[in-house]
């Protein structure tokens, strides 16, 4: 525990621990450590550290049960020796032309990871591997600090509301809800959610997957979303991290919404992704 160090790299969210080597076993004590800093800071970067599958999936295993990605078998292009726990988030092609990975190139909208899933996986851990010489930066907000900034008056009028949440393995485009939800995943979920471990109010959309507001018309609906997701982008509650080959985050998603910037199409960039399985999502308390 002396070496244990943890430093705040954000006002909004985030910080760094340093100290540790993840691929070597952790005492329970530091493990406690690191799940209360998890929850104050919403985002912990751990740098240098590179780690094989096993052993993140190890280090993920710390902290609950490692979680099977939503992405349908037949639409995954990964090796899957794991059951599904892997996801290569990579533009990286074989030698036949074939993705070795999933959501390659550009920008990737604000999301919570899983939303539209009936129990969200709480945490998702990510390994950088390859990188681009610029761009493919993850942006993560404080959805927490967003319900604080949302007015008054507005909180009130969707207290108790739900907001559907669907997707379709898109990186900047939102499913087209006239043509019907049968053929996605999707799960009407609370707009303002109790955090189950902290007991904190988050807001709960994002540009890529929330797409109707529940008793509201359309174009109301359509109007309300914007104003939220202007509140939850603001700058001012986030936090854009720059990647480092070795750096593994870890954040939480229940109340944050991360983001990809978009980077050069010729240039490879290869991280590793796990989750760790959750819960239901609870309303707060009108």
């Amino acid at each position: 525990m002396t070496a244990l160090r943890i430093t705040p790299l954000a006002p909004a969210l985030g910080a760094q621990v340093t100290g540790l080597d993840l691929r070597q076993p952790l005492d329970p004590a530091v493990v406690d450590t690191l799940r209360a800093a998890w929850l104050e800071h919403i985002v912990l970067l751990f740098p240098d550290q590179p780690l094989g599958q096993d052993q993140q999936l190890a280090f993920a295993a710390r902290f609950g049960t490692v979680g099977t990605r939503a992405t349908p078998p037949d639409r995954r292009h990964e090796q899957d020796d794991y059951d599904g726990a892997i996801m290569l988030v990579s533009n990286i092609r074989d030698d036949k032309g074939v993705p070795i990975g999933s959501l390659p190139d550009g920008e990737m909208w604000f999301h919570h990871d899983m939303s539209y899933r009936p129990e969200p996986h709480k945490a998702t851990l990510l390994n950088a591997v390859e990188l681009p010489d610029e761009g493919g930066h993850t942006k993560f907000a404080n959805m927490y600090l967003a319900y604080d900034n949302i007015p008054a008056a507005l909180k009130q009028k969707l207290a108790g509301r739900r907001v559907l949440q669907i997707y379709d393995f898109a990186m900047t485009e939102k499913v087209d809800i006239d043509g019907g939800l049968e053929a996605y995943q999707h799960q009407w979920q609370p707009i303002f959610i109790a955090h189950p471990d902290t007991g904190r109010v988050a807001l709960y959309v994002s540009r890529l997957i929330s797409a109707l507001i529940e008793g509201l018309p359309r174009a109301e609906s359509d109007a309300v979303l914007a104003d939220l997701l202007a509140i939850a982008e603001d700058p001012a509650i986030g936090y854009e991290h720059v990647w480092r080959a070795g750096d593994l985050a870890m954040w939480d998603n229940r109340c944050s919404i991360h983001a990809r910037t978009d980077f050069p199409r010729d240039q490879r960039r290869l991280l590793r992704r796990c989750t760790v399985e959750g819960g239901p999502m609870t309303a707060a308390a009108a």
